[in-house]
């Protein structure tokens, strides 16, 4: 692992909203374009509520192997 994070967001929009203004926020942070959703991505989200986006998913050149997001929900 090269580096990691944590986002919260507590509000009240929708999952799918969280979830990509938390991307949105990781691509700032890591100063990383914004990776697209491939159908592979996006049915690995979907089963697991984990996504990798491979080199394949970024329109520029990235310097590593993947960028792993997941879900962690509190109940």
């Amino acid at each position: 692992m090269i580096r990691d994070t944590v986002i919260e967001d507590p509000g009240d929009d929708t999952r799918t909203h969280k979830i990509f203004r938390a991307l949105d926020q990781i691509c700032c942070e890591f100063d990383l374009s914004k990776p697209l959703w491939l159908d592979a991505t996006v049915s690995e989200f979907k089963r697991h509520s984990k996504a990798r986006f491979y080199q394949d998913n970024f329109i520029d050149e990235i310097d590593f192997d993947y960028l792993e997001i997941q879900v962690i929900e509190e109940s």
